[in-house]
């Protein structure tokens, strides 16, 4: 869907908006309909294919849940350029990777994950825990994306407003996932009239753009075709959804 219904996204995130502490509600009301957003119902609306038991978790959330689950040297030998690394704290703590650190393969990568899996309106960098996922991807993990994305909605609907610096009546917050959560309530029966045009996709000309330096852009190009794709499990059919965020 290249375009969604503000009003209705609205509508959706006021509802979200906890009421009691420590409930856990994934299923706001919108236009006489209850639309439920938790993991199951984000993998049968966006056709996830990765299939868990009961209790059971992706490797890749198997891995956050382990003190030491992941491999931080590895993570910046497969993530940076030859001779880059984390940016540290004074103590010489890792905290992210800088976009000009990036192989043109994890800023390809980067780029799709902030504008479709977990929405950022600062991608210059990458934090410790997001060069997490992408490393976990990269090395062919099984990956939740669906639960993923409903944790990000769950996290959206609670954040408190901030004011638009030029005119107080407005919130200067972006609204997460509004393509997909308007075909969302579509799906349960909520009229829906999407006018507002979301961002053009992630495409060639895109990469060439943003991702690369421009010396280098024929030779990436190159290398990103000629590298194996991920298995189809392991994505949770995460870029089949790039149409509904």
């Amino acid at each position: 869907m290249a375009k969604f219904d503000l009003d209705v996204v609205l509508e959706f995130y006021a509802n979200a908006w906890p009421t009691e502490e420590g409930v856990r509600d994934m299923r706001p009301w919108v236009r006489g309909q209850w639309i439920p957003f938790d993991a199951d119902a984000l993998s049968q609306f966006l056709g996830d294919s990765l299939v868990l038991e009961e209790g059971q978790e992706c490797e890749y959330s198997q891995r956050r849940n382990q003190a030491d689950g992941f491999d931080e040297e590895a993570i910046a030998q497969l993530l940076c350029k030859p001779g880059q690394d984390f940016s540290r704290t004074a103590a010489g703590r890792r905290v992210r990777i800088m976009h000009t650190s990036m192989t043109t393969f994890t800023q390809i990568w980067t780029k799709l994950l902030l504008s479709n899996v977990l929405p950022s309106d600062h991608n210059s960098d990458l934090p410790l825990p997001k060069c997490q996922l992408v490393y976990a991807i990269l090395t062919r993990m099984s990956v939740h994306v669906a639960k993923l994305i409903a944790d990000a909605i769950y996290l959206f609907a609670g954040m408190p407003p901030t004011r638009h610096p030029l005119d107080l009546d407005k919130s200067n917050r972006a609204l997460g996932f509004p393509a997909l959560i308007t075909g969302l309530c579509q799906s349960f029966g909520v009229p829906v009239t999407p006018s507002k045009v979301i961002r053009p996709p992630i495409t060639r000309a895109f990469i060439e753009k943003y991702c690369m330096p421009r010396q280098a852009q024929g030779d990436a190009l190159q290398a990103a075709d000629a590298l194996p794709p991920p298995r189809q499990a392991d994505l949770a059919g995460s870029f089949g959804m790039e149409q509904y965020l």
